[in-house]
């Protein structure tokens, strides 16, 4: 029975990291150990990151929100408050976006979540 070697698979893989490693300073894309590991530490940071952006818009979001409540003399808890009480809803994203962009309707929303948490 033949030896078998991991020829192909093993350039194939060689091949794909070099690839990943092209935007390297020096031996870091030019030789094996320095590109594997700047490629692998790449991709830790990569997945990590993916999961910190979803928290940094969430972040963003909550800060554009409550400088649009702050306008409108309420804070950022007393403003949610009110839309659930208020029954609308309306999520995070689409609630900074109407603060940035279209002050007129965050402002007919902050005066029905002033309505609704007066009302209760």
């Amino acid at each position: 029975m033949p030896r078998a070697v991991s020829n192909v698979p093993r350039l194939k893989r060689k091949k794909q990291i070099m690839k990943a490693a092209r935007g390297a300073f020096g031996a870091r894309s030019k030789l094996w150990k320095p590109a594997k590991e700047t490629v692998e530490r790449g991709w830790k940071y990569a997945y990590r990151d993916r999961k910190n952006k979803k928290r940094d818009f969430r972040k963003l979001w909550i800060m554009r929100i409550n400088a649009g409540a702050h306008q409108h003399d309420m804070n950022y808890n007393t403003f949610m408050n009110g839309l659930k009480l208020a029954g609308i809803e309306v999520n995070r994203k689409i609630l900074a976006d109407l603060a940035v962009h279209d002050p007129a309707a965050f402002t007919a929303l902050a005066e029905k979540a002033r309505s609704a948490v007066n009302a209760a």
